[in-house]
């Protein structure tokens, strides 16, 4: 068990500083399509987080999906609001008459 929590701990840090550094070299031209690749990840994550939290397993796993669930949302919902409002600044603006 505790092999795993390392084995676990370690990709997750790796993980972050490889994100960090790949999120740091996008040009701004391409952050738009970035953001929507990313709600799609974490549209995957919210499906993760149901099947865990729906799984049954014991208390802990069911709090643990529940708030992984709210997290996952609370993501995807920002995401598209972000990127939806960028969209925004590259629509043409109609002239009032």
């Amino acid at each position: 068990m505790a092999d795993s929590l390392i084995i676990g701990l370690v990709v997750f840090v790796l993980a972050s500083f490889v994100g960090f550094e790949v999120i740091n070299k996008v040009p701004p031209t391409l952050h738009t399509p970035l953001m929507s690749g990313s709600n799609a990840i974490s549209g995957i994550a919210v499906v993760g987080a149901l099947l865990v939290g729906g799984s049954g397993n014991g208390t802990v796993t069911t709090v643990l999906g529940v708030v992984a669930i709210a997290l996952s949302t609370v993501n995807v919902v920002g995401g598209f609001l972000v990127t939806d409002r960028m969209l925004q600044m590259f629509k043409k603006k109609e002239a009032r008459s």
